[in-house]
């Protein structure tokens, strides 16, 4: 015989549905709190790659001139405001491609190519400002040079033919006819640059210097070392005497 109360029975009836009940809900709300989780792991991979797009639209714009003539200004001191240096030791920029200015500065800040004075001028550039201020140097024109008569003939061999017998190529096949280069396959140019510069550059060259590790950095160095000095300061002079006539297609060595 039991002696609980009549009521007893029916209130853990209750108490047993509130409880199941109770623990129905903490289970749904439990699994509720949980469900976002996968969502926002999920989301997380997605969120990143809509970030690509957004690092893609940051990427460096072509050069501007404008902006670059007030980042160039500091340049000017060595290289000449206007890209033509007065002091035949730094070389000429005027006329010279964005892409190629963009890509020595890059290689000074990285310490590839070794310029103390440069390296200190390029680390604080961005690749933008090294884009801006190749724009600029490039919107101007190099003012000619006078090459020595007394090289103009090796000179000009070297330049247009080449030495076979030496397994030299003719720079014009790289930097053009009249030495303005070739920007799209980044070959610099030439036309009237100092000659104190080139006959100094192809000299390093020639003693092992190389200003990078990328196909184009390998290229002068073999060239250099089968040349001799003489050679060297034939073409040197040719190439600063080196400029296309006004209003015609031709060049001279003047």
């Amino acid at each position: 015989m039991s002696f609980r109360p009549a009521g007893f029975r029916s209130a853990v009836v209750r108490y047993a549905v509130v409880l199941v009940f109770a623990l129905s809900s903490s289970v749904v709300l439990a699994q509720e709190a949980k469900a976002p989780a996968p969502a926002t792991t999920a989301a997380a991979p997605a969120a990143e790659q809509a970030a690509k797009p957004a690092e893609a639209t940051a990427a460096v714009k072509p050069g501007d001139a404008t902006a670059g003539q007030g980042k160039a200004a500091a340049c000017g001191a060595c290289h000449g405001m206007d890209g033509n240096s007065t002091d035949p030791q730094y070389p000429k920029l005027a006329g010279q491609s964005e892409a190629y200015i963009a890509h020595q500065l890059t290689n000074f800040k990285s310490g590839k190519r070794q310029n103390p004075i440069m390296l200190g001028m390029a680390t604080p550039l961005s690749e933008q400002d090294m884009h801006d201020i190749g724009a600029y140097f490039a919107s101007k024109r190099s003012l000619p040079g006078v090459a020595d008569q007394a090289l103009v003939e090796r000179g000009e061999q070297l330049y247009r033919q080449g030495d076979t017998s030496k397994g030299v190529p003719a720079c014009m096949a790289c930097h053009s006819i009249d030495g303005r280069g070739n920007p799209g396959a980044m070959y610099p140019q030439l036309t009237s640059q100092h000659a104190q510069y080139i006959e100094a550059t192809l000299k390093a060259w020639h003693d092992g210097t190389v200003w990078g590790t990328d196909a184009h950095s390998q290229i002068m160095p073999g060239i250099a070392t089968k040349l001799d000095a003489k050679d060297i300061a034939a073409v040197a002079s040719y190439v600063e005497g080196l400029h296309a006539a006004e209003g015609a297609g031709a060049s001279a060595a003047k």
